[in-house]
């Protein structure tokens, strides 16, 4: 089980691209698309929208992507016509589409909860985006990954494979992160995040410089220095 997403666009094809591609990050996600009306045109439809959010509900949550701000609209009139337990495993969070998606995807492909999935797909619209408590139907969250710092270990590593830094090994360098007790950072940003990795560009033959602390510490640098010395099982 993981929390679900669902994808909803004015265009069904962009619907549908957006979660094609999240799904290149986490295959054991279930990612739903909701795009275009009851009849397969441009527009949102609350029916499409609502059997999305049922459908992508497995018990741990759902997060709903938006593009545009009538999509917002429909996904929130989905929001009030829920009971409150079902509104509660809901949530609509002020993210860009398709960054918010793919780093939705890796981290409930990682195992986070509701509240993290949110957080990581609002902070894909980088530094000045909300908060996660400014998510529609949304608790506050954001708390620190690793409360406790009893931590503290460093590590420098040079990538081997011939892209670097991509799509798909920040995907995995960001799960097995976010799979850890611990906070890391990777040339200054989350390790834990898809996103800030790819805004490194960091291609073949740049230092990945890490910092990490919390209880799994020495895990994390381990594990940052294991997948670059296997080139992310890209050769």
């Amino acid at each position: 089980m993981s929390v679900g997403l669902v994808v909803v666009s004015h265009s069904p094809k962009i619907a549908e691209g957006v979660r094609d591609l999240a799904a290149q990050m986490a295959a054991d996600v279930r990612i739903v698309p909701a795009g275009g009306t009851d009849e397969g045109g441009i527009g949102t439809s609350f029916s499409v929208v609502m059997a999305a959010v049922e459908s992508a509900q497995s018990g741990d949550g759902v997060v709903v992507l938006t593009d545009l701000g009538s999509a917002v609209m429909t996904a929130d009139s989905v929001l009030e016509f829920l009971d409150d337990d079902a509104r509660a495993l809901v949530r609509v969070p002020d993210a860009p589409l398709v960054e918010g998606a793919v780093a939705a995807a890796v981290a409930a492909q990682g195992g986070a909860d509701l509240d993290r999935v949110t957080a990581d797909a609002v902070a894909a619209g980088g530094p000045g985006s909300p908060s996660t408590g400014a998510a529609s139907g949304g608790a506050d969250a954001g708390a620190d990954r690793a409360g406790a710092a009893d931590e503290t270990a460093t590590g420098s590593f040079t990538l081997v494979n011939a892209v670097g830094l991509h799509a798909r090994p920040a995907a995995m360098l960001a799960q097995a992160l976010g799979a850890l007790d611990a906070q890391t950072e990777v040339n200054g940003v989350d390790g834990a995040s898809v996103t800030m990795l790819m805004t490194l560009a960091a291609g073949q033959g740049s230092t990945l410089t890490v910092r990490s602390s919390g209880p799994d510490a020495e895990r994390a640098i381990q594990t940052v220095g294991d997948l670059v010395g296997r080139g992310f099982d890209e050769d």
